[in-house]
């Protein structure tokens, strides 16, 4: 994981400067009947109750979540722990911003709200909603290291989604998820278990579905009580401090083009600012606009690559002069050709 940062450039903080709800970890203390054992032996030798993590008001940090996943797993014996989590992840848990996710007037309009006040339930985890011809993408975005919990957090994560979307439309929805790290020793269970393809080691974290599904209404919206949950996230965010930072602003403009990428001074006037001032601010973040370019185009090329267009075709669609550059470009991304990695 830190090889890929170098890569990109991205800029992440120590896990010790983030911290998850309390309630979450008293989600995997729930799951301990399934395997014959309890909360109480899971959480006692930590220092934990599940009463206290049950608090509104709790929280723990990245650090104190590893040591229950690792002590989980030691205990049931069960390394997939994530798909169970995310099986009883209820929209409730989430407060405000679940509240509001299940007031919006369409799925888009839920997974925005998701997006945007993510940071009242975590800081160590971001959102982005990206919509590309036919498809949308749900990209995950860790801001610090997960350790030994990534795989659990992740996963959990993505069949938590899953299920909430479900239970928003009153539909089964579809979609498949891509995962940076590696295919776990549990990856065939799992796969058996989840409605769509599971794809590891991909440039990001990712759930991808069909882009109507955005259009769906949840069966509970209702734009009055939409309001105050969506006043209550905005005085949660200014409660904490929280200010979007640039980059992500940055990276919700490219992720909101169809095809041709802005220019660096096109986006500086999207956000009212300079050409100067963003590249500067950008630095002071860890990155450059020249990286981030980098990034989407990576996340759109291994995305086209498993449509029907051909390679010319993608390449053309990315705005390179010809295949062969493209070609180049994509190896540097996969360590792939094009064509070892349909192949393969």
């Amino acid at each position: 994981m830190a090889a890929r940062r170098a890569e990109t450039g991205k800029s992440e903080a120590s896990a010790e400067a983030h911290t998850i709800p309390g309630v979450h970890a008293g989600h995997i203390a729930e799951l301990m009947g399934r395997w014959g054992t309890t909360a109480e032996e899971l959480l006692g030798p930590l220092g934990l109750s599940a009463a206290a993590l049950a608090e509104p008001s709790s929280r723990i940090s990245i650090e104190a979540l590893q040591r229950v996943v690792d002590r989980a797993r030691m205990l049931t014996g069960e390394q997939g722990l994530g798909y169970y989590l995310g099986l009883q992840m209820r929209i409730s848990a989430h407060g405000y911003l679940g509240f509001a996710a299940m007031t919006a007037s369409t799925l888009r309009e839920a997974l925005e709200l998701a997006s945007r006040f993510a940071p009242t339930r975590t800081t160590a985890i971001d959102l982005r909603l990206e919509e590309h011809d036919e498809h949308a993408y749900l990209v995950i975005e860790e801001n610090c290291e997960l350790g030994s919990a990534r795989d659990v957090v992740i996963i959990g994560l993505m069949i938590g989604i899953w299920r909430i979307g479900n239970s928003l439309t009153g539909k089964e929805l579809e979609g498949d998820a891509e995962l940076a790290f590696p295919e776990p020793s549990y990856a065939a269970d799992l796969a058996r278990k989840v409605p769509g393809k599971l794809r590891f080691g991909q440039p990001s974290h990712r759930i991808v579905f069909e882009r109507k599904v955005l259009d769906l209404p949840p069966t509970m919206a209702d734009p009055d009580a939409l309001r105050v949950a969506r006043e209550q996230c905005e005085k949660e965010l200014d409660r904490l401090g929280y200010q979007q930072s640039l980059l992500t602003r940055v990276r919700a403009v490219l992720g909101a083009r169809e095809r041709a990428l802005p220019t660096l001074e096109q986006v500086a006037v999207e956000l009212g600012t300079s050409a100067r001032t963003l590249k500067r601010k950008l630095a002071d973040e860890g990155t450059a606009y020249s990286i981030l370019v980098d990034e989407v185009q990576a996340a759109r090329a291994v995305s086209l690559m498993r449509s029907e267009l051909s390679v010319d075709e993608i390449a053309d669609r990315l705005g390179y002069s010809d295949a062969a550059n493209f070609t180049r470009a994509f190896r540097r991304w996969t360590g792939k050709t094009p064509r070892a990695f349909r192949k393969g």
